[in-house]
């Protein structure tokens, strides 16, 4: 038998060796048995003690005493009773025949009838099986419940608590019904440990969790009953910070201001989520306020329990205020520093900011032209005392792939079978002059173009275009050959950059035979037509996205003095349009949005008008369920002769379904529309179209697909029309 000291006994406790006790225990075993007689015998005159059995020599030196034995100076027990020693063991066992009764009768097994109240108690054995009766409850599921029996000091925090152990809950997961004893078992361990973490995140480090298990009713029937945890919440005092030590920020001119930034005072109630929070707040203000090298390490926190409160350190090294200085670019060939300084939206000598610095990468990025950007501060001049120091802005580029090759094929019942192509260089004259030449051909179009675009030319997103090209449209009211010339200069609203204001004006002139579309094979004569026209527009947009706003609106309006000359008459006119669009959210799914449109042409007459700069409403985008410019005024002849004035409105709801994770939704929409030969609406005919749409939402916006019904077409109109876009009809 081995022997091994207690834990629990004193450090000065000493233990005999395992060979010294093995001898002993075999000594006692043979005085046992040599001595069986004598010690009857003194049992009865005087009981003999244990000291009495024991030789002084074993008590003194009971290693030599051991050793003696094993020299066969002491008589073995087989000596003793003075039998033989058996030296194998017995080989064969004696033969000893029991009788086996032929006729036994067994009692029947009675059977067991179930437990009516069967508990879980033992399931989770290893945690106290303690409910406080006088708690609050919070049923978070059939399965769990939460208990709070502490009523001082109030838990302060506890709805947040729950919401987040809800959250994050493992039981919760458990479909009800579909859990098991096994089940439950590893995951309400789980939560008990979140549980313990959520105390401490919230500030009580003395907090204490008590799981305990029992059933529920599954239903009417009480025999069958499920597995339901309880966790006991009692957080205890909520711990307050102690002291804090933010390193050398003291060091930083805007001590001050930056110590500010980080609202945890002694005093506070500890919470993680806080010092988390402000770390990232300090953070954020050193780089807004001129500290580009300024570093600050993970917080550390030494909680002290005896004053329930804990001591926070975090390490701040400002390094220094610094100012921005030039713009350096690696690559001046393909774009300059100088045009990357215009692309900046910062002045050397303007506080550094790190934001302006993220932003002048994204900008770089923005222009389709590097694979790769970094934009990196380095000191050119150390702050001197209250001076701040200068910083250069280094842009590192990789040059991305420059030319583009792009088509498409289409069919559509309005416009018939379209190919479109394209060539591109983006930048074939630095720093990002483009050029791109663009063809198509159609059943109803044809069309050849080249294009010069300059982005960032002047400016931030502002960018110079001209366009040049020959054309043939065919399309529901009139059929024009056009050559044109058109220069735009503009400050453009992107998906990267949306703006408030974006606005742009430019210049256009333009020869164009055209004449109304021919009906019932009646060739309508063809009229030419040179127009000279300066344009403008601009754009105040507070909506939250381009292609999918939910909330704000917009209003963009439109102003062009033209003048045209026809059949030897000059026509001078003013093309004019107003757009505004609402979005509204209704609930957390629904978005009510709504449009209106008025334009109008002032002074001239319709024929001193070219038909394709006439107005005219119908399509995916003005009212739907109507062909593409197929609502306007006719003539005796049932020809579109277009109109003056114009008129649309539209209403839609955007109704979120959940469906695919929330990416469809459904629209139903009203729309109408009327146009005039007169300047102003008369409102003698409006057309009005409803349907249904449905928009999927993808990573660079929602992908539409609207049926509308005419609801009072003419004989020549569709029974419906499909439409389908990337982006919201408005």
């Amino acid at each position: 038998m081995l022997f091994r000291p207690r834990t629990d006994c004193p450090r000065t406790t000493r233990f005999p060796t395992d060979r010294a006790l093995t001898a002993l225990v075999h000594s006692l075993a043979v005085l046992a048995l040599v001595g069986g007689p004598a010690l009857a015998a003194q049992e009865r005159e005087a009981p003999a003690s244990l000291e009495d059995l024991i030789p002084d020599s074993a008590v003194d030196d009971p290693e030599s005493w051991a050793q003696q034995g094993t020299d066969g100076s002491v008589e073995t027990a087989s000596d003793a009773l003075g039998e033989p020693e058996a030296d194998t063991p017995i080989s064969e066992l004696p033969d000893m025949p029991v009788a086996w009764p032929e006729e036994v009768e067994l009692a029947p097994l009675q059977e067991l009838e179930p437990e009516e109240d069967i508990r879980f108690a033992d399931l989770l054995g290893d945690s106290p099986q303690i409910a406080f009766d006088e708690a609050d409850m919070e049923r978070i599921s059939d399965a769990l419940v939460l208990g709070f029996p502490q009523k001082e000091p109030p838990f302060s925090e506890r709805g947040d608590f729950v919401d987040r152990f809800t959250a994050l809950s493992t039981i919760e997961e458990l479909d009800d019904g579909d859990e098991n004893v096994a089940q439950l078992a590893a995951r309400a361990r789980k939560d008990e440990e979140l549980l313990g973490t959520l105390l401490r995140v919230y500030g009580y480090y003395d907090g204490e969790i008590v799981r305990t298990i029992g059933t529920r009713d599954a239903g009417e029937d009480t025999a069958e009953q499920r597995p339901r945890v309880r966790f006991d919440v009692i957080p205890g005092p909520r711990y307050s910070v102690g002291t804090v030590d933010l390193g050398e920020l003291d060091s930083a001119p805007d001590a001050a201001r930056l110590r500010k930034a980080f609202e945890i005072y002694p005093g506070d109630f500890l919470q993680s989520d806080t010092i988390v929070a402000e770390r990232f707040d300090l953070d954020r203000a050193l780089g807004e306020t001129g500290y580009p090298f300024a570093e600050i390490d993970q917080p550390e926190l030494l909680i002290d329990h005896e004053r329930t409160a804990g001591d926070l350190t975090l390490p701040v090294r400002p390094r220094g205020k610094y100012v921005f200085g030039e713009v350096v670019s690696s690559d001046e060939a393909f774009l300059s520093s100088r045009h990357l300084s215009e692309i900046a939206r910062f002045e050397p000598g303007e506080v550094y900011q790190r934001s302006l610095a993220f932003d002048l990468r994204r900008a770089v990025t923005a222009t389709g032209l590097v694979s790769a950007v970094g934009v990196e501060a380095r000191e050119v001049t150390p702050p001197q005392g209250d001076e701040p120091g200068v910083v250069a802005m280094d842009v590192t580029v990789e040059r991305a792939k420059l030319r583009t090759i792009a088509g498409a094929i289409g069919y559509g019942s309005e416009e018939g079978v379209r190919i479109q192509a394209s060539w591109e260089h983006r930048n074939l004259f630095p720093p990002e002059g483009a050029l791109k030449l663009r063809g198509i051909l159609g059943t109803r179009e044809q069309l050849g173009g080249v294009t010069f675009r300059r982005n960032n030319f002047g400016g931030r997103d502002k960018v110079l275009t001209v366009d040049a090209y020959a054309s043939s449209v065919d399309t529901t009211a009139y059929d024009a050959r056009t050559v044109a010339l058109t220069g735009t200069y503009e400050r453009t609203s992107t998906l990267l950059f949306q703006k408030p204001l974006a606005w742009g004006v430019g210049a256009e002139i333009l020869a164009t035979d055209e004449r109304n579309r021919i009906v019932d094979g009646v060739a309508r004569p063809r009229q030419t037509y040179f127009v000279g026209a300066l344009f403008g527009r601009a754009t105040l947009d507070t909506s939250d996205s381009l292609l999918d706003p939910t909330r704000g609106f917009r209003v963009t309006g439109f102003l062009a003095p033209e003048t045209s000359r026809t059949q030897g008459e000059q026509f001078y006119y003013l093309r004019s349009r107003v757009d505004a669009s609402y979005y509204m959210p209704l609930g957390e799914r629904t978005v009510i949005a709504a449009r209106g449109a008025f334009a109008s042409i002032q002074g001239a007459d319709l024929v001193g008008i070219a038909p394709s700069r006439r107005l005219y409403a119908g399509g995916g985008g003005s009212v739907r369920g109507y062909g593409y410019q197929s609502i306007g005024p006719k003539n005796e002849f049932m020809e579109a002769t277009g109109g003056r004035s114009l008129v649309e409105a539209s209403l839609e709801a955007r109704i979120g379904t959940g469906f695919l994770d929330g990416a469809v939704s459904i629209v139903p929409f009203f729309d109408l529309g009327s146009v005039s030969t007169s300047t102003t609406p008369d409102f003698g005919e409006v057309k009005m179209g409803a349907g249904l749409g449905v928009r999927y939402a993808t990573g660079f916006g929602p992908i539409r697909l609207d049926v509308g019904i005419p609801l009072n077409p003419e004989p020549e109109d569709a029974a419906v029309g499909v439409y389908i876009s990337l982006g919201q009809a408005f």
